[in-house]
This record gives C-alpha cells, structure tokens and sequence, in this order.
C-alpha cells in the first residue's frame, strides 16, 4: 500500500468569446507524487529567495511573478520527484452544451483522471487529490462536487481523499500553478521557454479535440 498524492492547477478562463483576455485554451494539469518532498523544496527557495530581496509576496505565482523568481523555481522543478499530466481542451471546439464552467471543467477532469488514475494508482493505494480553490463559496462546493464525482468513479483506489485548498497553504498546489502556466505558455503564446525546463517530466499531453476541425466560436 502507497500514499500517493495529486495537486492539480488550471490555465485559461470561462470566457468563450473571442474577446481580449479570454484565452483559447482551458488546461488542467496535475502533479504526481509519493511524498511531498518537491513542496519543501519549493518552502527553503520561498525563504531563500525572501532572504536576497527577491520574493517577499504571499505566495509563488507564476503568472505574476518576476522573471528571476520563476527562473530559480524551474531550477527546483526541472530537479523532478513528481509526474506531470495535463489535458487541454481548445475552447472555440466546445460543442455550445459544454460552453459553461461547470460543463467544462468536469468534463476535463473526467478525460484527464479516467487516464491518469490506472496509470498512477493501484487499488491498495490511498489516494489524496487537492485542487486549488476557485472563485466564491458556491462556486467551490460546485467545482469541488464535480471533482469528488470523477475520482468516485474513476479511481481505482480503495480510500480517496478530494480537497480543496488555496494555492497559499499548500507549496505542492505553487508546484501545479508553475507547470500549469509552463504548459500554457507553450500552447497559447507558442512560447517553450519554461516548457523545455520541465519536459522531461511529462508523461501525458493530451489535447482532446486534436482531430476536430468545427469551431463554435
């Protein structure tokens, strides 16, 4: 029997329009782990970088951070100790019926779990799933349902645990946020830069529409 851990981040919004600001792409992508070494490694850069002047905000956050922070970060991440997994849908391929959030974000969960889960867990393992925390109290209950339901049906394990928590209590979640965003960066700016530091760490890139070629927006 294991104990295995699953933090998860998403990239990209609710905004299907074409609008600016509303992002082509929603991603979800998690790490794997067995023990949450990766994260304590993220804590000791935290203070490092707090002692040279370089980081003294709440949390890591790649998308807001300084470049000379998120370079020391890939420095930890590229180190390894987890797996990464992601699922991206192009939003403008959503059929109009999954052009809600609720529709949508269950829906990347239940494609990204139902192949990640055979690949990361075994029935004698325990098993805890922690997303980060998004938008209102009535938002989370909703999006933590939707993700209780996925791991209730598709996880083989024997005990599962699904939480929801900001991303400032949990350095694992600040680990999800960085490859998230890496990711992201590759395939809304085509920009690999923070992609190629982690690559080697990928084990599943699955874009779900690649073979459809009607858009709906």
């Amino acid at each position: 029997m294991a104990d295995l851990y699953v933090f998860a981040d998403e990239a990209g919004n609710f905004d299907f329009s074409r609008k600016p600001g509303a992002t082509l792409w929603f991603i979800l992508t998690t790490v794997t782990m067995d023990n949450c070494a990766v994260g304590d490694r993220i804590l000791s850069l935290k203070r490092d970088l707090a002692w040279r002047g370089l980081h003294l905000d709440s949390e890591l956050h790649a998308a807001e951070d300084p470049q000379a922070v998120r370079d020391e970060v890939f420095k930890v991440l590229a180190t390894g100790g987890y797996r990464i997994d992601t699922t991206l849908l192009y939003k403008p391929k959503a059929q109009p019926h999954l052009q809600s959030e609720r529709d949508l974000y269950k829906m990347a969960w239940f494609l990204h779990f139902k192949y990640v889960a055979p690949q990361i867990i075994t029935p004698k393992d325990r098993l805890l799933v922690a997303a980060s925390s998004l938008g209102t109290k009535k938002k989370r209950a909703r999006f933590w349902s939707a993700v209780k339901d996925v791991v209730l049906q598709v996880s083989p394990s024997f005990s599962h645990r699904v939480a929801f928590w900001s991303t400032t209590s949990e350095p694992c979640l600040q680990v999800a946020d960085y490859c998230s965003w890496a990711i992201q960066r590759k395939w809304e700016k085509s920009d690999t830069r923070s992609y190629d530091l982690i690559k080697h760490l990928i084990q599943s890139e699955y874009d779900v529409w690649s073979t459809g070629t009607t858009l709906y927006y």
